[in-house]
């Protein structure tokens, strides 16, 4: 079946590019376009969109305030904000209001289209330089992140996956760091949804900076 998706972004060029792209793969449909997050909040429901690839910086309302709205309304679609190298200070905010993914225009399109297709399957995810840049973010506040705090109702192992999920790490890479299989990985960050009630691996890395278990990385 295929995922459909609406194109919000106020520069047609970059519309057009990814309508052409998407047009000749099969699974993905560009069922609606929106040159601003008014039209984008309209389509995500009118056109039963899936996704919608949400641009940040649009006249009128933003791509923030129009993904808080499309994920506290009616509609099903889910958000992948794709944007600008130079948006990076908008990442929490646009994560906090809901978006399933952040990732940067300079990416390969083809990862633009897996990520689509990650996004409308029900999981999320973050460019791993956006990670980079969310972390210096919460290093570089006037008032630092405390430290670690107690986290009630999961595990010491269900605790260190969380700080790696936190830190950006992929499924792969955390069963390398804790030496255990993926299959394993999995298991825990399920459990971690379940236990925190997060909505996707998006909250995950939201709630792992507000409990103090990710930080820096060291320089």
């Amino acid at each position: 079946m295929s995922v459909r998706v609406v194109l919000a972004d106020d520069q047609e060029l970059v519309r057009t590019a990814l309508q052409m792209v998407m047009a000749d793969t099969p699974d993905l449909t560009v069922v609606g376009e929106a040159g601003n997050g008014v039209e984008a909040v309209e389509l995500a429901g009118s056109a039963a969109a899936d996704v919608v690839v949400m641009d940040i910086r649009m006249p009128g309302m933003d791509g923030i305030e129009a993904t808080r709205r499309i994920t506290a309304g009616p509609s099903t679609a889910r958000v992948l904000v794709l944007t600008t190298f130079d948006d990076d200070d908008y990442v929490y905010s646009a994560l906090r209001a809901g978006a399933s993914g952040f990732l940067v225009k300079d990416m390969a399109l083809d990862d633009i289209l897996a990520a689509v297709r990650v996004v409308a399957a029900g999981d999320a995810l973050i460019a791993p330089s956006v990670t980079r840049r969310l972390i210096a973010e919460f290093a570089g506040r006037p008032e630092p992140v405390p430290g670690p705090r107690p986290v009630q109702g999961i595990t010491e192992r269900e605790r260190e996956v969380l700080t790696l999920v936190g830190r950006g790490m992929s499924n792969t890479e955390i069963a390398q760091a804790l030496f255990i299989s993926v299959a394993t990985v999995k298991t825990y960050v399920t459990r971690l949804l379940a236990k925190l009630t997060a909505r996707d691996r998006v909250q995950l890395v939201i709630m792992a900076y507000e409990m103090g278990l990710a930080s820096a990385p060291p320089r």
